[in-house]
């Protein structure tokens, strides 16, 4: 199958069976989302949403944790992988935000780099779903899938996997589909013993149907 025709297909299934898709974050304003992004690389959003609850109850704004320590930080957000660097980073991001950016959330990328401990990642997530711009966040299970089902082919990193799925995915579905290949990689495309016997687009893998297909990574 032409990779044109790979991408329409699976564009229509997901259409179809994943009409509606969008971050399972628990958030309430674009400061929050940012914390709570922040918060779930490498940590499951489960973790996260058990995490964020007490967290934005202490620091509900920028200007609030900018005046907290990591060390105060780290006691609420110890669950959570790699806590340690990940609370120095969000008092840093609070003080930046309040110092440089009068406490809002900035709505450019490039702008969104430069808080600590926000890469491209998560300043695609942000302007994504806050400020509805075209954007595709490559995580790992949307770098897996695209691999799997070889919307990507032989991408090294996620950069490269993000400029080959807009290349073939329409500017105005990639935010959904970031979120289509995240789900479908949580549930169903998991990392470890992936439920290809229940998923829908199995006639498109060659991951499933046994045949190796050029992998990411």
């Amino acid at each position: 199958m032409r990779r044109k025709q790979l991408f329409k297909q699976t564009i229509q299934w997901f259409r179809a069976n994943m009409p509606e898709a969008e971050t399972e974050l628990h958030y309430g304003n674009p400061f929050e989302l940012l914390v709570a992004v922040m918060l779930s690389a490498q940590c499951t959003d489960k973790r996260v949403n058990m995490i964020t609850p007490a967290l934005f109850e202490k620091y509900p704004s920028p200007e609030i944790l900018a005046e907290a320590t990591p060390e105060e930080v780290f006691e609420m957000i110890g669950s959570c992988s790699y806590p340690n660097s990940k609370s120095k980073h969000l008092v840093g991001m609070a003080r930046m935000l309040t110092e440089k950016f009068g406490g809002r959330v900035p709505d450019s990328i490039d702008d969104l780099r430069q808080l600590p401990g926000v890469g491209r990642k998560t300043a695609n997530v942000i302007v994504s779903i806050v400020f509805k711009q075209p954007a595709l966040a490559v995580d790992t299970h949307v770098f897996r899938v695209s691999g799997r089902l070889c919307l990507t082919v032989n991408a090294k990193t996620p950069l490269d996997a993000e400029r080959q799925l807009t290349e073939y995915i329409p500017r105005h579905l990639w935010s959904i589909a970031h979120h289509w290949l995240i789900l479908h990689g949580r549930y169903v495309c998991t990392a470890r013993n992936p439920k290809c016997s229940e998923c829908g687009l199995k006639r498109l893998c060659r991951y499933a149907s046994g045949q190796t297909p050029a992998m990411n990574g």
